[in-house]
């Protein structure tokens, strides 16, 4: 292939039984032979996400000092993360990067109110606020509708997938990537990782630099469209399908014509609730094979994770 995939999600909710099953397997093929895909057809309102970058922008422009309130939140779970912090997986040098956090919103009676950090929010700026959970409400939607289509794909229950991110411990992150100035041409903003959770939501991005690893070796840029999500497998959905579904290696560099431009891009990590069995799911295992993976829960897969990139010792 020399382009990710694009499926409209409207195929879904068609009331043509034809059209549903047809883009449950071509999101199945896209994320077993490519772990990314673009969606169009999500519903996520455009001006929604251009509100986040807005009031991200402007966050990100201040001072280190009137941004570090908002970094109090054990291993960058929630709220600020300055520069030189988290590196990739088996990489000592940090990316080139600060981000901010958002969780879930819980009720104090939910009775994973006390697992989950409590978000961090700037001062005396509810718009901030209201727009950031507007946008997770929306991404979270969304994704639970892209795994449900997954697991019909793959003739599983509708819910296969999608109620392990019921109430799940999903993120939503703002990242902001500076200039880089005096960099070599190619220079990488994030170096090359993969992502710890089930699948990722990645808005339309301000500027070009997201790159894939193809099977054949290949790197191979993924546009910012307008309009589109792109959607990607992480190491918890390769798990439990014991590698049917990869997580693709991705980066994002900084390409000579963007290289002296700010870089915004706001992806949304699916995560499942703290005690989700992880386990290799049986109809992933062809007789006479065994999983790939030993049993594991989402907690403890997230904290072996978050050491393995610096954000918690």
């Amino acid at each position: 292939m020399t382009a990710v995939p694009k499926l409209d999600l409207v195929d879904f909710r068609s009331s043509d039984a034809q059209t549903r099953v047809a883009f449950c397997s071509a999101l199945r093929i896209a994320l077993s032979e490519f772990g990314f895909v673009r969606v169009v057809g999500h519903r996520i309102d455009p001006a929604l996400i251009r509100r986040v970058y807005t009031a991200f922008e402007a966050f990100f422009s201040q001072r280190d000092s009137e941004k570090t309130p908002c970094a109090s939140a054990a291993g960058g779970q929630r709220g600020f993360t300055p520069f030189g912090v988290e590196h990739a997986r088996d990489q000592r040098t940090p990316d080139q990067k600060e981000f901010y956090h958002v969780g879930r919103e819980l009720d104090d009676a939910h009775p994973l109110r006390e697992q989950y950090p409590p978000n961090v929010w700037p001062k005396d700026n509810p718009e901030f606020r209201r727009a950031a959970c507007a946008l997770y409400d929306a991404l979270d939607r969304c994704a639970m509708e892209l795994l449900e289509a997954l697991a019909l794909g793959f003739d599983l229950p509708r819910e296969a997938f999608s109620e392990m991110l019921r109430d799940g411990n999903s993120i939503l992150r703002a990242l902001h990537y500076p200039p880089v100035e005096g960099k070599p041409k190619g220079a990488m903003r994030a170096a090359p990782h993969e992502d710890i959770n089930l699948i990722t939501l990645l808005c339309e991005a301000t500027d070009a630099g997201l790159e894939i690893l193809t099977q054949q070796g290949d790197w191979l840029a993924v546009p910012a469209y307008p309009g589109e999500i792109v959607v990607d497998a992480g190491d918890m959905l390769s798990r439990v399908t014991n590698d049917v579904v990869p997580s693709t290696t991705h980066r994002v560099i900084a390409p000579s014509d963007a290289s002296e431009r700010h870089r915004y891009s706001l992806p949304y990590f699916a995560h499942p609730y703290p005690t989700c069995d992880l386990s290799v799911r049986e109809a992933f295992v062809r007789p006479g094979e065994a999983p790939r993976y030993p049993p594991t829960s989402a907690a403890a897969f997230l904290n072996e994770r978050l050491k393995e990139i610096g954000l918690i010792d």
